[in-house]
């Protein structure tokens, strides 16, 4: 599985807007399997379940506030890649959807 760091990078979505290209994610996440919808849906919460226990403990250290903010600003660069690489493969061909 090759992962793509950017919509841009998906070789079906050359050439098209950002809108465009959200939408067609939009459509290939909703054709996700659910062992694929699972795997996301974990890989988020681990991502965000450490950021609720940092804030927790922000009544004894109040750097732990930082540390959250820190954990929390890696959610995209850990989840989105992903989830663009999985979703990639249900997305049509661009000579399919002009026939379309």
């Amino acid at each position: 599985m090759k992962f793509y760091f950017s919509t841009r990078d998906i070789p079906a979505l050359k050439g098209l807007t950002l809108t465009e290209r959200v939408k067609l994610l939009d459509k290939a996440s909703k054709r996700l399997s659910v062992p694929e919808k699972t795997l996301l849906n974990v890989l988020k919460l681990l991502v965000i379940v450490p950021v609720f226990a940092l804030i927790l403990q922000t009544a004894s250290n109040w750097t732990s506030l930082l540390w959250a903010f820190v954990v929390f600003l890696f959610y995209p660069l850990i989840v989105k890649p992903i989830q663009y690489s999985i979703c990639a493969k249900y997305v049509a061909p661009s000579s399919s959807r002009e026939n379309a």
